[in-house]
């Protein structure tokens, strides 16, 4: 079992990080000094209809993978869907988190929220996490750090828009939905997820939110990152409309994996 190691003579100076889905998950490990990533690995699940219990598959995949049994400082759970949203720090109440969904996803009463404070920035992430897969790692490991993927990445590209006055559009690919984010200068001026199956439904989207804020196809950046690659359809397509497309520059990234991996679990090896 991991468990917290408050004793500094027993640290292991690695943290453990877990992102979670009903399709598949993915882990890394990283290195809390160097804060490099040593491991990393991704476990697709066998159940297109996700009827198979957490127990078995989340069950099965620690026990297929030797990291997840080792002993670490800290772990943090990443809660990975398109179950959420940002919400301003001066709009903010706890007491009605399920509100600040309703209009951009298909939420109940009995669901259970959550959200992830993020005052640098001002504002909170409020989302629907995985209880059931929160209760078995709670039973696996005790305690732990839970968070949402889209705070994590909304997170580091308003970091990396310090001092760019101009507005930016970045799109994160995942397998049935992707993400649209603009900042400009630390600011976040658009979020939203959206699921597609063809090309085509991409380049819809990604124009309807440049319409949204008067940005010109013809100037604007839009860079692309997550499970996206130049040979994709989806990046094909959106260079015909987009004059200014490129894929997320990783370079800086402190591993020794390949910037396909890297671009590919952006958020899990900045988290």
């Amino acid at each position: 079992m991991l468990v917290h190691t408050p004793n500094i003579t027993e640290k292991k100076y690695k943290k453990l990080s877990i992102m979670v889905s009903l399709s598949h998950l993915s882990f890394c490990v990283t290195d809390t000094l160097n804060h490099r990533v040593l491991a990393f690995r991704e476990v697709i699940f066998d159940n297109p209809n996700h009827t198979m219990p957490v127990e078995e598959l989340y069950g099965g995949a620690i026990r297929n993978n030797i990291e997840l049994t080792e002993k670490y400082d800290d772990i943090l759970i990443l809660h990975h869907n398109n179950l959420s949203t940002f919400v301003p720090t001066a709009l903010f109440d706890d007491h009605f988190l399920g509100s600040y969904l309703q209009y951009n996803a298909k939420v109940f009463e009995t669901d259970f929220f959550a959200y992830d404070e993020i005052p640098a920035y001002h504002m909170n992430s409020v989302y629907v996490p995985y209880v059931n897969i929160n209760n078995f790692f709670i039973d696996e490991y005790g305690t732990f750090d839970s968070k949402h993927s889209h705070t994590i990445l909304v997170t580091k590209l308003l970091e990396a828009s310090k001092n760019v006055d101009e507005k930016k559009m970045f799109v994160h690919f995942n397998r049935a939905h992707f993400e649209i984010i603009v900042v400009q200068n630390q600011n976040l001026l658009l979020f939203n997820c959206f699921e597609y199956k063809q090309p085509e439904d991409f380049v819809y989207y990604l124009l309807f939110a440049a319409e949204q804020l008067n940005l010109n196809p013809e100037s604007f950046k839009l860079e692309l990152l997550g499970d996206i690659s130049e040979d994709s359809p989806f990046f094909k397509l959106a260079y015909k409309y987009i004059r200014n497309v490129s894929l997320y520059d990783t370079s800086e990234t402190r591993n020794d994996f390949s910037t396909t991996d890297n671009r590919k679990h952006f958020i899990l090896f900045h988290s």
